[in-house]
């Protein structure tokens, strides 16, 4: 059985979770997660969204720890850096699938 979270951990716990509970910040994670280190207009490009706002995430989850960034030149790279992200993600989708597919079930049993 799990150990008891510690109430003193409790508070970095949440912000760890509202750092994640953002779709763009979602979005930036999984494509970094799924292409490895891009570079700020690789990702303005695949999702879709202005650069201020990919930045201003981005500042979000390298403050947290959850990405690191290397200049080359004019560009700055981002790469995941917690490895405990894939895992979390893992857990997390692979709940809502079968969430789904048990609505999916019921639905078409009726």
């Amino acid at each position: 059985m799990a150990e008891v979270l510690p109430a003193h951990l409790l508070e970095p716990v949440a912000e760890r979770f509202r750092v994640l509970g953002d779709a763009t910040r979602l979005a930036i994670l999984r494509t970094l997660l799924a292409e490895g280190e891009l570079n700020v207009s690789q990702l303005v490009e695949r999702l879709g969204m202005s650069q201020a706002n990919i930045s201003k995430h981005l500042r979000t989850l390298a403050d947290a720890g959850m990405v690191a960034r290397r200049t080359e030149g004019t560009a700055a790279y981002y790469r995941v850096t917690d490895p405990t992200l894939t895992t979390l993600c893992e857990l997390v989708c692979g709940r809502l699938r079968e969430q789904a597919e048990a609505e999916a079930r019921a639905f078409s049993a009726t």
